[in-house]
């Protein structure tokens, strides 16, 4: 069957398309399943891929439409699907025609190990519009499948990669810094660079989140110990000190400062994610029953006007993250958000010592702090981050 696309590249805020009225929906999160072929060891949603329960429980293709449907009639412009591994749907050609059919640059986030020649030929003939991102676990197969435990995986992953290539499908890769594949850091980035889409080095999984369903203390207990340490985890992320300092100066000088009481600071109920099972989330890491929306049973449109809303406005009350996380101004250094404290605690505002470990380690490596010191109680860091600003303008 002959496909004909069309697309005309507007500048949102000029065309007239959204001039009268911006869209509701500029970008959608769809998890098409939380099954996957692997079963990586810091995995943080993986169910295994012969799940019947999992799989019973997922959109249908029809639902999975209605979905892409509404968001495209809300000035939705891009989806990515993501997972799991979305490969793994039978009917992912029918959901990737169907959104291309509907205008939307579609986004995969895949491990590769099931891109097949026929796959290559579709995305070379109705072509994506955004670069693929694949996660790579190691650069041999020793390694690869220590992370992944599948055997056979690494040379499915590495044929796939190779068909793309062939075809010139535009993807780029991205790594996760791992007992078994720490010692390949330097080999990793410079095969990444003779890809032709990587403009900039991969990026990594570094402090990894726990399991975002609550659903395995065991698997949480894996994490916790593939963790690195905070001093091990900044030494890592600053093994480059000037392209390092360059992009977090920048970046800080923007973002630091106390938020306050203010529970959702990070701009959450202004994007939509739909998981495998129709609950419409602020965000993917977000699973607390209590903020998310059944699109089965209602609509896209109403989680954004009326559900999401309601987020933007409540406080924290844990005493714990009003005596610290409300007074500290290291919000751009740290991940602390309710997402986190859901996986870590169950709760929406409980402090994640962790991450707030490896915020103070990244201030200190910056100068923005002293040893021993708590955000929280520094009172003149309007001084310390104009005087970090500056040094970056200069």
């Amino acid at each position: 069957m002959d496909e004909t696309f069309f697309e005309v590249k507007a500048e949102s805020g000029q065309s007239s398309l959204w001039r009268d009225r911006p869209p509701l929906l500029g970008h959608l999160d769809l998890e098409l399943t939380e099954r996957c072929n692997n079963n990586c060891i810091h995995c943080s949603i993986n169910l295994p891929d012969d799940s019947v329960i999992a799989r019973g429980r997922e959109l249908h293709t029809e639902e999975v439409k209605k979905v892409l449907a509404e968001a495209a009639g809300l000035g939705c412009l891009s989806v990515r699907f993501t997972g799991g591994e979305p490969l793994l749907r039978e009917d992912f050609e029918d959901l990737y025609l169907f959104a291309r059919r509907l205008g939307l640059r579609v986004f995969l986030f895949t491990n590769a190990t099931l891109i097949t020649p026929h796959l290559v030929e579709l995305f070379l003939r109705i072509p994506p519009l955004k670069k693929m991102e694949i996660s790579v676990y190691g650069m041999k197969r020793s390694s690869y499948e220590a992370v992944t435990r599948n055997p056979g995986s690494y040379e499915a992953a590495r044929e796939g990669i190779r068909l793309l290539l062939e075809k010139k499908i535009p993807f780029v890769v991205k790594g996760a810094l791992l007992p078994p594949n720490k010692h390949e850091i330097d080999e990793f980035e410079s095969w990444a660079l003779t890809i032709p889409w990587m403009d900039i080095p991969p990026g990594y999984s570094l402090f990894f989140d726990l399991r975002c369903r609550r659903d395995s203390e065991e698997k949480n207990r894996l994490i916790r110990r593939l963790r690195p340490s905070p001093e091990e985890g900044i030494s890592f992320i600053a093994r480059h000190p000037e392209q390092y300092l360059r992009s977090i100066q920048a970046f800080c000088g923007r973002s630091l400062g106390p938020h306050g009481e203010k529970l959702f600071s990070c701009g959450a109920g202004h994007a939509a994610c739909v998981d495998a099972y129709g609950r419409c989330q602020s965000c993917m890491g977000l699973r607390s029953p209590a903020f998310t929306y059944d699109i089965r049973t209602g609509l896209l449109r109403n989680a954004l006007v009326e559900f999401f809303p309601r987020m933007g406005e409540m406080k924290a009350t844990h005493p714990d993250y009003l005596v610290r996380c409300a007074r500290c101004f290291l919000r751009g250094l740290c991940e602390q958000c309710p997402a986190k404290s859901w996986a870590e605690h169950g709760t929406l505002d409980t402090p994640v010592d962790y991450l707030c470990e490896v915020a103070h380690a990244q201030a200190r490596y910056l100068g923005l702090l002293r040893k021993s010191e708590s955000a929280w109680r520094v009172t003149d860091w309007r001084d310390r981050t104009r005087g970090f600003a500056s040094e970056t303008e200069a």
